[in-house]
């Protein structure tokens, strides 16, 4: 019989593939397809209707005190509508493995905000992954990929994948002083339904114009696996790995993305491996390990 435990590695585990692999799907059917902020839009809109359909009358998840419907609503701007339009729109122009390396400088984003706003202690350990993080951000973000097409867009994508990093990890910052008051799946409907009123009107406009007929079959597929695998089920199975085995143990499978977006992309965009890929993310591993390192 499976233990708890075991299911919630496996939870935590397939919702990272699922984050890490949507890279590719993004690339697949945007710009080309669909612009990132009408995809945006559908996603964020998708998910919440999905949330809303499976939660919407769970008892105990419409009540919130009035002070931490604030904190929701700042939750839905930075972590929905902000980190959802940068991803996106950083992922298709940037190249999967850049992007899901960069997704790595969410820990460290983290651990900046925690200092400033939580008052966190700052150690020598956490000083020397910061440096090593950020440097190891900038090396990849200034780097030549051979693998992109545009190449004058690489270096934006990969900025656009920073700032929705550093909106997630407001998000997420945000997010710890409310967590323990109320389930996930209450915080989660809300955060989406109000994110989706922020990004459904700013892609309006593109959403409109999208040509649905010039969809083929892998198209309509890498769309439904956005929404629903990577976005709505994701979200569910990695909150599953957070309540039982905590927000630290979870986090840290956050080292898997690249993994899996590499091998994704290898297989199905036929992109390259570089020196300066590999470097890259050691500085940017070790970084985060040191900087979340806690000492006995």
């Amino acid at each position: 019989m499976v233990s708890e435990k075991l299911k919630a590695i496996l939870a935590v585990l397939l919702g990272n593939f699922f984050f890490a692999t949507s890279i590719v799907a993004v690339k697949h059917i945007s710009p080309s397809l669909i612009t990132p902020i009408a995809l945006t839009s559908i996603r964020v809109g998708g998910t919440a209707i999905l949330f809303w359909l499976f939660f919407g009358l769970k008892a105990g998840t419409n009540q919130f005190q009035k002070a931490d419907f604030y904190i929701i609503l700042i939750c839905a701007l930075t972590g929905i509508a902000m980190n959802q339009n940068f991803s996106i729109k950083g992922m298709s122009l940037t190249s999967p493995i850049h992007a899901s390396l960069l997704v790595l400088t969410t820990p460290i984003v983290i651990t900046l905000l925690a200092i400033f706003f939580l008052k966190e202690r700052l150690n020598s350990l956490k000083i020397l992954g910061l440096l090593l993080g950020i440097f190891g951000g900038i090396l990849l973000v200034f780097s030549r990929d051979v693998s992109v097409v545009n190449k004058s867009g690489q270096a934006l994508g990969d900025m656009f994948v920073v700032f929705g990093a550093i909106s997630y990890a407001t998000y997420v910052v945000m997010m710890k002083s409310i967590a323990h008051k109320y389930s996930n799946t209450a915080i989660l409907k809300w955060v989406f339904l109000i994110g989706s009123l922020i990004s459904i009107p700013i892609g309006w406009h593109d959403l409109r114009l999208v040509q649905w007929a010039s969809f083929d079959a892998l198209s309509w597929f890498c769309l439904f696996y956005i929404v629903v695998g990577a976005t709505f089920f994701a979200y569910q199975l990695v909150n599953f790995g957070i309540y039982k085995l905590g927000a630290s143990v979870a986090g840290s499978f956050i080292y898997s993305q690249p993994f899996f977006a590499t091998i994704a992309a290898i297989i199905l965009l036929n992109e390259t491996i570089t020196l300066t890929k590999f470097l890259s993310a050691g500085l940017i591993m070790t970084g985060v390990f040191l900087a979340n390192y806690k000492t006995k």
